[in-house]
């Protein structure tokens, strides 16, 4: 009952503050927040504070900047964000959240600072911009949330703190990113603006692995990129264009392009004025598969974009482990004599620019894993069979992004697993049934499609007869 309350105090704010909104706060300004004393998982309280209004030029939907707290892992945090109709496009807090209690207050200070602070003037965030000159907080046409100075001079802007989101006619320099964080999971994503490319990683630790990029031609170098109403265009350093991804769908303007917290997909997005909602004109990535984290560690993602978990046996029960369940993510302190390397036929990983060796057996690819307590896999590739010299081994130290390939690529996956997780490496009844266990989802969709057909036809060809029958 007191969250119900709750609710209805929130959205009376809400529409009180909405009612009254305009696109600019003054210094001097101050709001709060109140939050629940007790803890209600999945609550979000919102007070809108601002919007862009000018209505002649406006295109649908608006911007609107929010004072916001919400439920996360056991407290609330409290930020400031701004949206594009329903979808969040900066969040203050994206990075580092600020917990607090009671209370939440936003205040634009008399000497410029704008902050966010808790009880007791407890300071959770804030711009760093005292005695700059700044007169006041205003949302741009662009979804640009600024403070300015009397002479209209901006002192701080949130597009020079990126989060996930870039919008249209946003601009990031050479070594910024996009960042997004995935839940359950220490993993996450990350949309890079580099020198020769703009790519996407995984980031596990101190180690990333890219999964998608897009190079200009001939080798041009980047010195930023800009959203336009077309798609992402790349410019070198005399302000030229070399190169654009382009959105296909041209009959609306792009809005903005996003890197999914949930998939790790690099969208661009266009509002249809028909559904009333954003719909991607670009993905990075358009078969599930080629996504990274598209399965469970130790799960294999297979060619009907469903997800099969690497069968491991143990001596002592010949059990099947699900999944990751009984793989340790490190072996650090047992030595080489505790695990050994397992084979997985016809399967790659989509992670690369993994720390790579070249002219490497497979043998001797699969001992340098097992040498290094942190490695839990390892890619093999025999590059041209007339040249030895071209074998590669490449080091893994997180198993995710696996899907099964064609067979005769030339490649060989392997993982390190507990010794006496398989039988030996030669023992082909391992190797089998992991081949069995890649395709049985697919296996089990054939056939029931197969049933189904087949009881359709039987089930059309009796009722055919049957009508023949009452005709005569």
């Amino acid at each position: 009952m007191k969250l119900y309350l709750y609710i209805i105090l929130i959205l009376i704010l809400v529409m009180i503050n909405h009612g009254s909104c305009d696109s600019t706060i003054h210094v001097g300004h101050r709001v709060s927040l109140a939050i629940p004393l007790e803890y209600n998982d999945g609550f979000i309280g919102r007070a809108f504070l601002m919007d862009y209004g000018d209505d002649t030029k406006q295109i649908e939907p608006s911007f609107r900047v929010a004072l916001s707290t919400e439920a996360n892992k056991g407290k609330y945090s409290c930020s400031l964000e701004v949206f594009l109709g329903d979808v969040k496009v900066w969040n203050s807090g994206h990075y580092s959240k600020f917990y607090t209690s009671d209370v939440c207050f936003l205040e634009l200070t008399e000497d410029g600072d704008l902050q966010l602070k808790g009880p007791k003037n407890r300071m959770g965030w804030r711009t760093g911009t005292s005695g700059q000159g700044v007169e006041r907080l205003q949302i741009l046409r662009t979804g640009n949330l600024v403070l300015l100075d009397v002479l209209n001079q901006i002192k701080w802007q949130s597009f020079n703190f990126p989060t996930d989101v870039m919008l249209w006619g946003q601009r990031l320099d050479v070594s910024t990113w996009l960042t997004s964080f995935p839940r359950n999971t220490t993993s996450f994503y990350t949309f890079e603006i580099l020198y020769n490319k703009v790519a996407l990683y995984l980031n596990s630790g101190r180690l990333k692995y890219s999964y998608w990029e897009f190079k200009p031609s001939k080798n041009r170098n980047i010195t930023f990129v800009e959203l336009g109403s077309n798609g992402l265009e790349l410019f070198d350093d005399k302000h030229k264009k070399i190169a654009q991804i382009i959105a296909s769908w041209k009959v609306q303007p792009v809005r903005f392009l996003a890197l999914g917290n949930r998939t790790g997909n690099l969208g661009i997005y266009f509002y249809s004025s028909t559904t009333r909602k954003f719909e991607a004109s670009f993905q990075a990535l358009n078969t599930t598969c080629d996504l990274p984290l598209a399965c469970k560690p130790y799960g294999i993602c297979t060619f009907s974009n469903s997800c099969s978990c690497i069968g491991l046996l143990t001596k002592k029960s010949h059990m099947v482990s699900d999944c990751n369940e009984r793989v340790p993510s490190r072996f650090c302190g047992g030595g080489t004599t505790q695990v050994e390397m397992l084979e997985l036929n016809d399967v790659v990983t989509v992670l690369k620019d993994a720390p790579k060796r070249i002219n490497v057996t497979k043998t001797t690819c699969a001992n340098l894993c097992l040498n290094d307590c942190k490695c839990v896999a390892a890619l093999h590739s025999y590059g041209n069979y007339d040249d030895p010299s071209s074998e590669q081994c490449s080091l893994y130290y997180l198993v995710a992004g696996i899907k099964q390939v064609e067979k005769g690529l030339g490649l060989s996956y392997m993982v390190k697993v507990p010794k006496g997780t398989s039988y030996h490496h030669n023992n082909p009844s391992v190797k089998k049934w992991v081949l069995i266990v890649v395709g049985v989802v697919d296996g089990l969709i054939i056939i029931l499609v197969l049933g189904g057909l087949v009881y359709y036809l039987v089930h059309k060809r009796r009722n055919n007869l049957q009508g023949t029958n009452n005709d005569t």
